[in-house]
């Protein structure tokens, strides 16, 4: 009994080890992709930047040159979490208006709009495969998936702290064209996601809490 003992614990010391070693590497090769995607990242920011500046945009005084701009927004489209998924959502709107104010009011509205079409789609694709996994009615299954392709309205209005990372002018005539591109991190994204569409889904569906929760796990 004493040996049986003695080998069950060896095994478990070797899975422990094995475990933790392979946690270990883990890390390494995240770390080694984040490096690589950094280094990428900032070589393809720089020949943007050239492109657009011989484009002619230029940027508004006391926000950073254009380069850095570029550079910073492909910094967080590049940008990858601890399991090696992308960290942030990016979204990105472009206007013509009579003024730059009325150019960057409407290019922002677009840009916070598909920023929110985004975090939609990813929670779509989650949601439907967590469906599939779950015994549900017909009708609530379809409810479901109506609910969360017209979120994306819903989640746009309760995005908060989104970042900035571009906000590129130039004049077209008497008109000025406004480009901006806006980030949001992906966990926050996808809390304020679970939080609009399972309320969404109590009050739609027979659906229980239990299973909500199931189809809301991500």
């Amino acid at each position: 009994m004493k040996t049986r003992n003695l080998c069950a614990l060896g095994v478990l010391f070797a899975l422990v080890f094995a475990f933790s070693a392979q946690a270990q590497q883990d890390k390494k090769d995240v770390k080694a992709l984040k490096k690589e995607l950094k280094d990428k990242a900032i070589k393809d920011a720089r020949k943007e930047a050239k492109r657009i500046e011989k484009d002619d945009w230029f940027t508004q005084p006391g926000t950073l040159p254009l380069d850095k701009q570029i550079e910073k927004a492909w910094m967080k489209e590049a940008e990858i979490d601890d399991y090696g998924f992308p960290a942030y959502f990016v979204g990105s709107g472009s206007a013509l208006a009579g003024t730059q104010s009325a150019a960057k009011l409407q290019a922002s509205t677009i840009a916070k709009q598909d920023l929110a079409g985004r975090i939609s789609s990813s929670i779509a694709a989650i949601i439907e495969t967590n469906i599939a996994t779950e015994q549900l009615s017909a009708e609530d299954a379809a409810t479901i998936q109506q609910t969360v392709s017209a979120s994306t309205e819903v989640i746009s209005q309760k995005l908060a702290r989104v970042i900035p990372l571009t906000e590129l002018y130039r004049k077209q005539d008497k008109n000025f064209e406004c480009q901006i591109r806006i980030a949001y991190s992906q966990e926050m994204a996808k809390q304020a996601a679970k939080d609009v569409i399972a309320q969404e889904l109590e009050d739609k569906t027979n659906v229980t809490r239990e299973k909500l929760d199931k189809l809301m796990n991500f």
